[in-house]
């Protein structure tokens, strides 16, 4: 962060363009991944119809994350991210450490991404190479966000709103299917399927444990809304409605969509690897609507690289404002936008498309970088919740003073915290998700060389005090006004 003086020279600085519109509908993208579509298949063929506990399991959990974050946000607008609250209340190694542990989320996340949509590309153009759908993603996406935020928060809007009326009509399609006794080789379609194979634990509490796996993975990008506080018009308004309509949102497009798909369907024909949303609109006879569905399917993939280019270009941006990235990614062009912070991203997403050629299996790709994603979110929504600790401990007179309080405050974050202990020891259990979290450290490993080195540096240090001394005063001058 910057000093701003009066001078008409103002150091540019990210402007608040996205309307309660875009956050609502930024916010629900978020909340429906790629996983979703992609992964929900293998997440059924591993716990049967009690995948349905565990989507609304963590969509609980996630959901206080999402309520400390969004206290801490308004406890100081001038917060651009959680990375921000990170440095300021636990030390600048949080703000270092979350802000690039994010980033490195979005850019294994836009490579999972990347995946997807040559996998899907192939399915409806099998003799196009993969790396075209690729190539073709970044560069429409890298010019999607070299314009301004507002035609990010557009872009975000539409892809959202197609992934809303892709799961409404599932849905819809479904029930109709449901209650005019549909008849398909696996038998008629009812809500008897649920608990007619095996009740609704069959493979036991294993199975039960091995589809938080995947599942975890489709949360990712709940948190978005957060990195968008520094861009958003009126934030104390829109930020607690997005977050507060999160629960809704889980019970509607997950737990109610996979109601619909395992009622029409067993959940013993699902399939690791295969799109139950295409399945069924192909059982239904609909072959033109499942190739929309594919389309669909497409364009979520798109929006989560999109939410990725997005993010992690304001994460690079504002560790660079603070000393923690080089200051070539501090600059923004004349639209307001961090343009090198962009084409840095966009460079990285390219490795996805190597990755592809690197394995023969699409779905082993995606499983992995999946995993490690998930892994370093888990890392990210902690810091989240021990910011909030330390924001309790110091400054309780903030915590009094919020109108918007996490529910359940201290008692419940350390539940929370017992719920990820649990995700990780479940990654153990299956080899291949084994494998990535034993690679996951080496992460850390590398950020912890590049802190020590980096740490102690003048400039450094220069910046991070000029960047709490803003804070600071901020602060002051918010609890003055409010005292008035």
């Amino acid at each position: 962060m910057t000093t701003k003086t009066l001078s008409t020279q103002e150091t540019p600085h990210l402007e608040r363009q996205l309307s309660n519109r875009h956050i609502q509908l930024i916010a629900i993208g978020g909340a429906i991944g790629t996983g979703l579509f992609m992964g929900s298949g293998k997440t059924i063929s591993a716990a049967g119809p009690s995948v349905i506990f565990v989507y609304m399991i963590i969509g609980f959990m996630l959901f206080f994350v999402m309520r400390a974050m969004g206290e801490l946000l308004l406890s100081n607008l001038n917060y651009k991210s959680f990375s921000d609250f990170a440095a300021d209340l636990l030390g600048p190694w949080a703000g270092f450490f979350t802000g690039w542990t994010y980033w490195f989320c979005w850019v294994i996340t836009g490579i999972a991404d990347v995946i997807a949509i040559a996998g899907y590309s192939k399915e409806l153009w099998p003799a196009l190479p993969l790396w075209i759908p690729g190539l073709a993603t970044i560069a429409i996406l890298l010019l999607l966000n070299l314009t301004t935020v507002k035609a990010f928060g557009e872009t975000e809007f539409w892809f959202a709103l197609i992934k809303i009326i892709a799961i409404a009509a599932l849905i819809v399609v479904g029930l109709f299917m449901i209650f005019s006794g549909f008849q398909s080789d696996a038998g008629p379609a009812s809500f008897t399927n649920l608990w007619s194979h095996g009740g609704f634990f069959p493979n036991e509490f294993m199975g039960f444990v091995a589809g938080f796996q995947i599942a975890v993975f489709a949360f990712v990008g709940i948190e978005l809304v957060g990195t968008t506080a520094a861009e958003a018009k009126d934030p104390e308004k829109n930020l607690p409605k997005a977050i507060n309509s999160i629960p809704i949102r889980v019970l509607l497009f997950y737990v109610g969509a996979l109601i619909i798909l395992m009622s029409v369907t067993p959940w013993t024909q699902f399939q690791a690897g295969h799109s139950p949303f295409i399945a069924m609109f192909s059982l239904a006879g609909l072959g033109a609507a499942a190739t929309v569905v594919n389309l669909v399917v497409l364009s979520s993939a798109m929006s989560s690289a999109n939410s990725g280019i997005y993010s992690t270009s304001r994460m690079v941006y504002g560790l660079a404002q603070e000393g923690d990235a080089p200051s070539v990614f501090s600059g923004l062009s004349r639209r307001k936008v961090p343009q090198n912070a962009l084409f840095l991203s966009c460079v990285l997403l390219l490795s996805g498309v190597v990755l592809m050629y690197a394995g023969q299996d699409i779905g082993k790709a995606f499983d992995m970088v999946t995993t490690v994603s998930a892994a370093c979110f888990v890392f990210v929504w902690s810091i989240i919740l021990a910011s909030y600790l330390a924001f309790r401990r110091r400054r309780p007179h903030l915590h009094d003073a919020s109108k918007y309080r996490m529910p359940g405050g201290i008692p419940m974050v350390w539940v929370v915290f017992a719920f990820f202990a649990f995700v990780l020891w479940a990654l153990t259990t299956q080899p291949d998700t084994l494998l990535a979290l034993l690679v996951t450290p080496v992460w850390f490993l590398l950020l912890g060389v590049a802190w020590f080195l980096l740490r102690r540096r003048p400039a450094h240090l220069a910046r991070y005090a000029t960047f709490q001394a803003e804070l600071s005063q901020d602060l002051e001058r918010e609890e003055s006004e409010t005292a008035s």
